[in-house]
């Protein structure tokens, strides 16, 4: 019996980031951790996601084992945009999906005819087209962008967000909804140890 893809809320971020970075954002918000809907679970739903997003040839059809591989990574890159919001850097098992991609796919180098040095992946397979999204990673780092895209610090949140405030010190996605949860739950612990 095959499932009916789920519906999923519109793809229009509150806080996008800039492109090529909206990929990584894309990725890391496949799933809504509050309700447990995850795009990536299913081959159906996750099909046509990964076709637009340029994870999978439009041909191609993802096995268990490719699905699987993408969230570890989805959830490795979580780990770091926490780390961008204030949270703890990650740690070696966080980042080993990241790890065996930079170990299993290759790069090329193209010297274009006005000197510019341009790095891409040197395979079209998944690993390939993963270590592409690595390549965005390393290119925003270098400019500075990298680490504006940010993790919501509510942990049941956890929606990957584009920090444009003045200060870069945003901590949350929505200050009305996840900040709000995040500050009345603090001030709850507060009191119930103050007892």
């Amino acid at each position: 019996m095959t499932q009916a893809p789920v519906q999923w809320p519109g793809g229009i971020e509150a806080k996008p980031a800039p492109e090529p970075l909206a990929r990584i954002q894309a990725l890391v918000n496949t799933i809504d951790l509050e309700s447990g809907v995850d795009r990536l679970a299913l081959v159906t739903d996750a099909q046509p996601w990964l076709r637009t997003h340029g994870l999978l040839p439009f041909d191609g059809i993802p096995t268990d084992d490719e699905l699987r591989a993408i969230r570890d990574v989805r959830e490795a890159l979580r780990a770091m945009l926490l780390q961008n919001a204030g949270g703890p850097a990650p740690t070696v098992d966080q980042l080993s999906p990241l790890s065996r991609i930079t170990a299993a796919a290759g790069v090329r180098v193209h010297l274009g005819a006005d000197g510019t040095v341009q790095l891409a992946a040197d395979s079209d397979s998944l690993d390939g087209r993963l270590l592409a999204l690595m390549l965005v990673v390393s290119d925003a780092q270098r400019d500075g962008t990298w680490a504006l895209l940010k993790a919501c610090a509510n942990e049941d949140c956890r929606w990957a967000f584009y920090d444009r405030s003045r200060n870069h010190g945003g901590t949350w996605c929505d200050m009305a909804t996840c900040g709000n949860k995040l500050k009345n739950r603090e001030f709850r612990a507060r009191r119930t140890r103050r007892g």
